[in-house]
């Protein structure tokens, strides 16, 4: 009878211990890293070193105009549980993002907090204005152009930059982190070797672009962006800069004009009946169409894009 009573007991005590553990919080160990992103394409570089001890998600989605993004109440709870937000900074989320860091209260990701990462810090920057900007001059950034993840040289350089954060975030996992890192930097060399090789015959190509969208992107693929559909950054195109813009692309020999997925076709549409170019919509961002699932698949939707259209109007 009293074995009987002692395995009842030993019963009851391993019950205990199973519900201890099963209500217990996970070890920080144990946890993942919970990282928010302003934009996709920093989800994709923060995934492709974080691996499986991270979850990420970003704010932005891949086929909306990054500078104008709702602010939803969703964000917030979502900004609350982060650990590191990586954003693009130099002003891109300006008009956005701050309210809703400082609107969640969390102390991890405010400014200049060890949970507040700025890709731009580790990025080459171009088209930083010289002199006072105003805002006549249109949506002009003053501390340069926020489009530099359009380059695999910055993708590689910021990917870096997150190796250090997260293995100073989670010592433990500082290898793991590295050698993710290390795997990413052997495949982007590799896939920018043979995109560098298919945009070689259309080096110095002239183009036209909607937005400033591209100046990292032609410099690295020796392409040359001569004019813009807007007349100044974020101003819609007026009659008189159309019609001097069609005037110089007929000048130049330009027969391409590249449009992002969140802008109106109609003046592009009408700029390119005038001189015989053909539109194509450039994905400037991960995810824009559902086949550009992560960093490499960006590059190779848009260099197929634009061979595609340098052949046709050769």
């Amino acid at each position: 009878m009293r074995s009987a009573h002692i395995c009842i007991r030993c019963i009851a005590l391993v019950a205990a211990v199973v519900l201890f553990c099963a209500t217990c919080p996970p070890t920080r160990a144990a946890s993942k890293l919970n990282i928010m992103t302003a934009t996709t394409d920093l989800a994709a570089l923060a995934q492709e070193i974080g691996g499986d001890r991270v979850e990420v998600e970003s704010i932005a989605r891949g086929y909306q105009d990054p500078h104008f993004v709702e602010a939803k109440p969703s964000f917030l709870l979502k900004l609350r549980r982060a650990d590191l937000l990586i954003v693009v900074g130099l002003e891109l989320e300006i008009g956005w993002l701050p309210p809703l860091i400082t609107q969640s209260t969390n102390p991890k990701i405010q400014v200049g907090a060890p949970g507040y990462f700025d890709a731009s810090r580790y990025s080459k920057i171009l088209e930083i204005p010289t002199g006072i900007v105003t805002r006549a001059e249109g949506d002009v950034h003053p501390l340069g152009n926020p489009h530099y993840w359009l380059d695999p040289e910055n993708g590689l350089r910021i990917a870096k930059g997150i190796q250090n954060k997260l293995s100073e975030m989670r010592p433990d996992d500082a290898s793991y982190f590295a050698q993710r890192y290390d795997n990413f930097e052997q495949r982007i060399r590799q896939s920018d070797d043979k995109w560098l090789a298919e945009m070689k015959p259309y080096a110095g190509r002239k183009i036209v672009t909607y937005h400033r969208s591209w100046p990292n992107f032609a410099e690295h693929f020796h392409i040359e962006v001569v004019g813009y559909v807007e007349p100044r950054p974020g101003i819609p195109p007026s009659p008189q800069h159309t019609v001097a813009l069609i005037g110089l692309m007929k000048r130049e020999g330009v027969k391409v004009i590249a449009v992002e997925p969140y802008f109106d076709l109609k003046t592009p549409n009408s700029i390119a009946r005038e001189t015989g170019a053909k539109v194509i919509v450039l994905m400037p961002s991960v995810g824009g169409e559902k086949e550009i699932t992560d960093y490499f698949k960006l590059f190779d939707y848009d260099i197929a894009k634009l061979k595609q259209a340098f052949e046709e109007t050769k």
